[in-house]
Protein backbone atom coordinates (compact mmCIF):
# COMPACT_ATOMS: atom_id res chain seq x y z
CA UNK A 1 0.00 0.00 0.00
CA UNK A 2 1.16 3.03 -1.12
CA UNK A 3 1.91 6.03 1.66
CA UNK A 4 -0.55 8.81 1.29
CA UNK A 5 0.95 12.18 0.52
CA UNK A 6 0.64 15.77 2.87
CA UNK A 7 0.70 15.01 6.49
CA UNK A 8 1.86 11.66 8.24
CA UNK A 9 -1.25 10.49 9.81
CA UNK A 10 0.58 8.45 13.21
CA UNK A 11 2.71 10.09 15.30
CA UNK A 12 5.52 7.33 14.58
CA UNK A 13 5.46 8.76 11.09
CA UNK A 14 5.84 12.51 12.28
CA UNK A 15 9.26 13.88 11.64
CA UNK A 16 11.17 14.59 15.13
CA UNK A 17 13.46 17.74 16.40
CA UNK A 18 15.87 15.25 16.58
CA UNK A 19 17.41 15.06 13.26
CA UNK A 20 17.92 19.12 13.22
CA UNK A 21 19.78 18.66 16.47
CA UNK A 22 22.09 16.24 15.26
CA UNK A 23 22.68 18.40 11.64
CA UNK A 24 23.56 20.99 14.43
CA UNK A 25 25.96 19.10 16.21
CA UNK A 26 28.05 18.43 13.50
CA UNK A 27 29.00 22.37 13.51
CA UNK A 28 29.76 23.04 17.18
CA UNK A 29 32.59 25.51 17.35
CA UNK A 30 34.31 26.48 20.65
CA UNK A 31 32.76 30.38 22.45
CA UNK A 32 35.08 31.76 24.82
CA UNK A 33 33.82 32.29 28.12
CA UNK A 34 32.90 36.32 28.10
CA UNK A 35 34.99 37.52 31.79
CA UNK A 36 34.20 40.74 33.27
CA UNK A 37 36.05 43.82 32.16
CA UNK A 38 35.70 45.47 35.51
CA UNK A 39 36.95 42.49 37.06
CA UNK A 40 40.14 41.92 35.13
CA UNK A 41 40.89 45.17 35.05
CA UNK A 42 40.44 45.56 39.15
CA UNK A 43 38.08 48.73 38.82
CA UNK A 44 36.35 48.69 41.85
CA UNK A 45 34.37 52.25 41.24
CA UNK A 46 32.56 53.24 37.85
CA UNK A 47 32.54 56.48 37.52
CA UNK A 48 29.94 58.53 35.74
CA UNK A 49 31.60 61.29 34.15
CA UNK A 50 33.60 58.54 32.59
CA UNK A 51 31.69 59.06 29.24
CA UNK A 52 33.89 57.52 27.25
CA UNK A 53 33.82 54.39 29.77
CA UNK A 54 30.34 54.17 29.89
CA UNK A 55 29.92 54.68 26.07
CA UNK A 56 31.38 51.50 25.17
CA UNK A 57 28.00 49.76 27.61
CA UNK A 58 25.50 51.52 25.85
CA UNK A 59 23.99 50.48 22.70
CA UNK A 60 24.10 53.04 19.35
CA UNK A 61 20.32 53.51 19.94
CA UNK A 62 20.62 54.77 23.54
CA UNK A 63 19.96 51.08 25.25
CA UNK A 64 22.40 49.51 27.80
CA UNK A 65 23.55 46.49 26.81
CA UNK A 66 22.93 43.58 28.84
CA UNK A 67 25.22 41.44 30.67
CA UNK A 68 24.86 37.92 28.76
CA UNK A 69 26.30 40.33 26.07
CA UNK A 70 28.40 42.46 27.51
CA UNK A 71 29.96 39.83 29.77
CA UNK A 72 30.38 42.16 32.66
CA UNK A 73 29.67 40.64 36.09
CA UNK A 74 26.52 40.99 38.19
CA UNK A 75 27.50 43.57 40.68
CA UNK A 76 29.23 45.45 38.18
CA UNK A 77 26.78 45.60 36.05
CA UNK A 78 24.12 46.79 38.46
CA UNK A 79 27.02 49.82 39.11
CA UNK A 80 27.48 50.76 35.69
CA UNK A 81 23.71 51.09 35.08
CA UNK A 82 23.68 53.15 37.98
CA UNK A 83 26.51 55.46 36.22
CA UNK A 84 24.63 55.28 33.41
CA UNK A 85 21.62 56.46 34.68
CA UNK A 86 23.26 59.18 36.66
CA UNK A 87 24.85 60.60 33.50
CA UNK A 88 22.04 60.44 31.14
CA UNK A 89 19.86 62.70 33.90
CA UNK A 90 23.26 65.37 34.13
CA UNK A 91 23.18 65.16 29.34
CA UNK A 92 26.72 63.19 29.28
CA UNK A 93 24.77 60.63 27.55
CA UNK A 94 21.61 60.65 25.47
CA UNK A 95 18.63 58.97 26.78
CA UNK A 96 17.64 57.52 22.99
CA UNK A 97 19.51 57.76 19.96
CA UNK A 98 18.81 61.43 17.64
CA UNK A 99 16.48 59.97 14.80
Amino acid sequence: MPEPKGRPGSAAQRPTGGDKAVATQKKQYFRRKKVCRFCVEKIDDINYKDVKLLHAFVAERGKIIPRRISGVCAPHQRRLTDAIKKARNIALLPFAAAI
